[in-house]
C-alpha cells in the first residue's frame, strides 16, 4: 500500500507553483499550442472547440487546488495508476486502429470524452454507495457542506467504482458515435481490449490505495494493510480487531460503551474496563490548535475517528468515563499500532482478470465474424468475474431482498442486458463495417505520370 507517492509544494523558494504561478503559465502555453496545432490540422471546428472545457477545467483546478489541500499537492498512487491505465488503454486502441487503417485521431477524440465521463460516473456511483460511511461529514449533528463537497471532489484520494465508470463511458460512447456518425459496434470492438487493460492497471491503483479489499484469508496469498487503512478501519468497525486495545459497541444514536479491553494494551494500562461508557474526549497532542479542547462523543464513529488519529508512539488522548463525577483517563500509544488482519488480495485478482481479458479479446479479434462480438465478450466475461470476486470482497455490504452487493446487482443486470446485444449481433450479416465507415483512412492519393518522372 502506497497512497501518496510524493507531494508538490504550492511554493518553491518563494516562487508560486500553483494559483497564478509557474504551473498555470505552463498550462496556458500548452493549451494555446494544442489549440493552434489542432486548428492548423483540422480547422477551428467543433472537435477542436470540444477541448476547451477540459483545458479550462484544469486551469481552474490549478488556481483553486490550494484551497482544497494544505501546503502541498499530494500525488496519489491511485491517481497515477488510473492515469496510466487510461493512457495504456488509449495507446492500445490507437495501435489497433492503425492495424486496420483507422484514423488514430478518432480514438484520441473519444479518449477525451471517455476520461471525463468515466471519472464523473465512477465518482458519483461511489458517493452514492458510500455517502454515509465516507462522504457525509457532520458538524455537531448537521451536515458540513464545505468539507463534504471538498471530500467529494478529492478524487486523487481514491474512491471510484468501475461500474460507475462503465455507465459514464457508455453514455459518452453513445453520444460520440451518434455525433460522429460512426459504426457503433465496430468502434466498440476497437476499444474493448483497451478498456480491459485500463481496468487491470487501475486495480493496481486500488491496491496502492487500500480500497476494494477482500475478506479475511489465512492462505499463502493473503496480504495485510497498515493501521488506518480502509481494511483496518472496516475490521475495527466490524469488531474483528481492537483499536488501541478497545472494542466498542453502540449504534449511531446510542451511548458508546466499551465492549472489551485487550490485556496489556494501551487502553488496559490506562485503566479502561469493559462496560465503561465513553462520554467525551479531550485532545492533547493531536493538534496544536485544539490543545485542551473537550468534544462530546455522540456515536461510536466519532470516538473511532479520534482513536485512528493516534498513529505514533507518544501520542495520547484523554477519554472521559462518567462515574460519580466526570473523570478523564489518558490513553497513550506506547508502540506502533497494529494493522489489519490478513485479507484476500482482491485488487490483484481483479488486475489479473483485466489483463487476461485484454489478451483474450486481442487474440479473438481475428476470428470475429460480426461487428460487436469483441465488445459483447467483454461485457459477458467481466460481470461474471466481478460477481465472483465480490463474493470474497469485504468493502461493500450486501443490500436488497437477495443479500448481494450493489456491484453484484449491476453484474446481473448487465448479463441480462447483454443477451439482447448478442441477439442483435448474431442477426447481423457477417463482415465488418469499418472499411465503409468514416473510421477508415482515405486511400493514398494517386500518383500522376508527371510526378513519377
Amino acid at each position: 500500500m502506497r497512497q501518496t507517492l510524493f507531494e508538490i509544494p504550492f511554493e518553491y523558494h518563494g516562487i508560486p507553483i500553483f494559483r497564478f504561478g509557474v504551473l498555470l503559465a505552463v498550462w496556458v502555453l500548452f493549451s494555446a499550442g494544442l489549440l493552434w496545432w489542432l486548428s492548423r490540422k483540422q480547422g477551428f471546428n467543433a472537435d477542436t472547440k470540444s477541448y476547451i472545457p477540459l483545458l479550462a477545467l484544469v486551469a481552474l483546478a490549478i488556481i483553486f487546488l490550494p484551497k482544497v489541500f494544505d501546503g502541498a499537492l499530494p500525488i496519489r498512487g491511485y491517481g497515477v495508476m488510473m492515469l496510466l491505465g487510461v493512457a495504456s488503454g488509449v495507446a492500445l486502441a490507437v495501435h489497433r486502429a492503425r492495424q486496420v487503417g483507422i484514423h488514430p485521431e478518432v480514438v484520441y477524440s473519444f479518449a477525451f470524452w471517455m476520461f471525463i465521463s468515466g471519472i464523473v460516473g465512477a465518482r458519483l456511483f461511489h458517493v452514492r454507495q458510500k455517502w454515509e460511511e465516507l462522504y457525509r461529514i457532520p458538524d455537531e449533528g448537521e451536515l458540513d457542506y464545505g468539507r463534504t463537497v471538498i471530500n467529494i471532489i478529492n478524487v486523487p484520494g481514491g474512491g471510484l467504482v468501475v461500474y460507475g465508470a462503465l455507465i459514464g463511458v457508455a453514455l459518452a460512447l453513445v453520444a460520440f458515435i451518434w455525433k460522429n456518425n460512426l459504426p457503433g459496434l465496430a468502434f466498440c470492438d476497437l476499444i474493448a481490449p483497451g478498456m480491459a487493460l485500463g481496468l487491470a492497471l487501475g486495480r493496481i491503483g486500488c491496491l496502492m490505495n487500500g480500497c476494494c479489499f477482500g475478506g479475511q484469508c489465512d492462505g499463502a496469498l493473503a496480504i495485510t494493510f497498515p493501521f488506518g487503512s480502509p481494511p483496518h478501519i472496516r475490521q475495527v468497525g466490524d469488531g474483528e480487531i481492537p483499536l488501541h486495545g478497545l472494542k466498542l459497541k453502540g449504534a449511531e444514536h446510542e451511548a458508546v460503551v466499551i465492549a472489551s479491553v485487550e490485556t496489556g494494551s494501551a487502553a488496559d494500562k490506562a485503566g479502561f474496563k469493559a462496560g465503561d461508557r465513553i462520554d467525551s474526549v479531550r485532545r492533547k497532542v493531536l493538534s496544536s490548535d485544539e490543545v485542551g479542547v473537550t468534544r462530546r462523543i455522540h456515536n461510536r464513529q466519532q470516538i473511532t475517528n479520534y482513536l485512528l488519529e493516534l498513529k505514533e508512539p507518544g501520542q495520547s488522548i484523554d477519554i472521559s468515563v462518567p462515574a460519580k463525577k466526570l473523570t478523564f483517563r489518558t490513553l497513550t500509544v506506547q508502540s506502533p499500532p497494529r494493522g489489519s488482519l490478513p485479507v484476500h488480495p482482491t485488487q490483484i485478482y481483479s488486475a489479473i482478470n483485466g489483463l487476461l481479458m485484454c489478451l483474450f479479446l486481442v487474440a479473438y479479434t481475428p476470428f470475429r465474424r460480426r461487428d460487436g462480438e469483441v465488445f459483447a465478450l467483454l461485457l459477458t466475461i467481466y460481470p461474471i468475474a466481478r460477481y465472483l470476486i465480490e463474493e470474497i470482497r469485504a468493502d461493500e455490504a450486501a443490500t436488497g431482498i437477495v443479500p448481494i452487493t450493489i456491484s453484484q446487482w449491476v453484474s446481473v443486470l448487465i448479463l441480462l442486458a447483454i443477451v439482447g446485444l448478442w441477439i442483435v449481433i448474431v442477426r447481423r450479416p457477417r463482415g465488418s463495417a469499418v472499411a465503409l465507415s468514416p473510421l477508415a483512412s482515405p486511400p493514398p492519393a494517386a500518383t500522376t505520370p508527371a510526378a513519377k518522372s
